[in-house]
Order: structure tokens, then C-alpha cells, then sequence
């Protein structure tokens, strides 16, 4: 009978043991290709019959990368640096002497600018401005008394609901609004619809300043306390000014009589509707080029 497990016919012999490949073996097992010789591997893989790929030296890909700039030609101007980004709602801080200064179109109430200042007077810093001199700036009867306190000659004020002299510059006092958004009034009939927008039909105060005969409205965008081509009375506002609440960019909302100019408000500067020289002086100071 045969050996159960086995074909019929075939004896049950001894065990066979099965080998495992010598190194040597293993190494031609491995390096072996399809219509290729068999090539022992030796201990520097100069003999191997895997292709060599040298070692690049360099950025792997997605890394960053320096580039050699060309040289320059001789007699060629070298390329003038380009003014930073002034892109809406763009935030920059300057530093100088361990001052932060935080410049931006504007500094409202639960705005970026507002927060990053609130943030670092959280850590310690020294920032200007404070925030207590942006809410205070952006509220018109608020603004115009620390500025008459300090010697700047402001307009006269007043807080109604419904009764305004004529003619007379109106500015709401509501959460939404924003002291760019004054309303010059001239007659009852005007009076009344611009009263009724900016108190939001009687539930919020408006505050009104009563123009006399010969007033001039104008403004002007002050850059540190500085304004590019501004006379001596308007030049000597934005100084006193920015000393009050030290805010880098802001418009000067004034009334002008003859050589007199008195201050209305102050109201956010929009970097698209900077002047040429007035982006030429801010872009001066986030680059490090001039002294605060």
C-alpha cells in the first residue's frame, strides 16, 4: 500500500531539507533582471546591475529655493524698490524705539485694526494708537472736545434729535455710523430727510455743527502728523492732532474762513484715494525712511 498523502506507486523516502540561499545567492535573487546577467553585488555596489543615480545636491522639489540673481550690466540702473502694498484693508506695524505704531485706512470699533492694537496693549506693548484715542477719535463731540482742550481750534457743536441751525454739517451718532459720512444741510426739506436717515428715524441723537456765512469745507489726509503741501494753519492742526491721538493715517475733515480753519472731525483715509505725494510720505515711513 503507498504511503497515505502520496500518489500510488511512490514510497515514502527520508525528508529533504529545504536551503535557504547563501548571501551570495540572495544578492543575484535580488539584482536579477529579465534578459540581463547575473552580477554578484560587491560591498560598494560599483558592480551592481541597478542603474547609479547620483546624488543631486539641492532643494527637493516644493522647498524653497534660491535663485542666483544674473549679474548686472555695467551702466544699468539698478531697480528701484516698489512702495509696500497699500491694498484695501491693509494692515502695517512700524517700529521705532520699541513704539508700535499701527497704521491702517481706519481704527473703528470691532475692526482688525482696533483688535491687533487691544492685543498688544494686552501683552504689555507700547502701541499707538491707544485704543481709547481711536473710540475717542471717531466720535465727533468726544473728538472735538479733547482737540479744543488741547488748543486746536475746532467748530462749534451741538447734540439734537430733531431741531439743526441753517445751513449746518450733520454727523450721526449711532453704532453704525462713520464720521466720513457727513451731510451738509441747507433747507428744512433736506433737513429733514438727512435727519431721518442718520437717526434711524428718531431712535439715535445726531450731532450738527452750524456754518457761517463764508465757510469752506475741505479735507486733507495727514501721514504721521505730517500733510504734503498743506499751509501753515492746516500744517500746525495735524501736528496738534496726531500729539492727541497719535493715529499714523487719518483725514481732517475742516472748515475753512479766510485763513482760519477750524477742525470738524476726523474721518478714516482710504489708501486708493491718497494723492500721489501723500502715498510717496506714507510709503516713506512703513520703509524706515523717515523719522517719526
Amino acid at each position: 500500500m503507498g504511503t497515505p498523502g502520496l500518489p500510488p506507486g511512490r514510497m515514502a523516502g527520508p525528508a529533504r531539507a529545504r536551503h535557504l540561499p547563501v548571501p551570495e545567492r540572495a544578492d543575484r535573487l535580488m539584482n536579477h533582471r529579465v534578459g540581463m546577467p547575473l552580477v554578484k553585488q560587491d560591498a560598494d555596489c560599483t558592480n551592481s546591475c541597478v542603474p547609479m543615480v547620483p546624488h543631486i545636491q539641492g532643494p527637493r522639489p516644493g522647498r524653497e529655493r534660491s535663485v542666483a540673481l544674473p549679474a548686472r550690466k555695467a551702466g544699468v540702473r539698478a531697480p528701484v524698490k516698489r512702495e509696500p502694498g497699500l491694498v484695501r484693508d491693509a494692515l502695517f506695524t512700524v517700529e521705532r524705539d520699541h513704539v508700535l505704531h499701527i497704521v491702517s485706512e481706519q481704527y473703528f470699533y470691532k475692526t482688525e485694526p482696533y483688535y491687533t492694537i487691544l492685543r498688544h496693549e494686552l501683552e504689555g506693548k507700547t502701541v499707538l494708537p491707544s485704543s481709547s484715542a481711536v473710540l475717542d477719535a471717531s466720535v465727533v463731540p468726544i473728538c472735538l472736545e479733547r482737540a479744543r482742550m488741547a488748543g486746536v481750534p475746532v467748530c462749534e457743536w451741538g447734540i439734537s434729535q430733531g431741531y439743526v441751525p441753517l445751513p449746518s454739517i450733520l454727523y450721526g451718532l449711532n453704532y453704525f455710523a462713520t464720521t466720513s459720512d457727513y451731510a451738509v444741510v441747507s433747507d428744512t426739506g433736506n433737513a429733514k430727510d438727512v435727519i431721518r436717515h442718520i437717526t434711524n428715524k428718531g431712535k439715535y441723537p445726531f450731532c450738527y455743527q452750524e456754518l457761517k456765512d463764508g465757510a469752506a469745507i475741505e479735507s486733507c489726509t495727514a501721514v504721521f502728523g505730517n500733510i504734503a503741501g498743506a499751509c501753515e494753519s492746516t500744517a500746525a492742526i495735524a501736528r496738534k492732532i496726531y500729539g492727541i491721538f497719535a493715529i499714523p493715517l487719518v483725514t481732517l475733515v475742516l472748515v475753512r474762513y479766510g485763513d482760519r480753519c477750524l477742525l470738524s472731525s476726523l474721518a478714516p483715509a482710504k489708501y486708493s484715494r491718497l494723492a500721489p505725494a501723500e502715498r510717496a510720505l506714507l510709503a516713506a515711513y512703513l520703509q524706515h525712511q523717515e523719522f517719526l
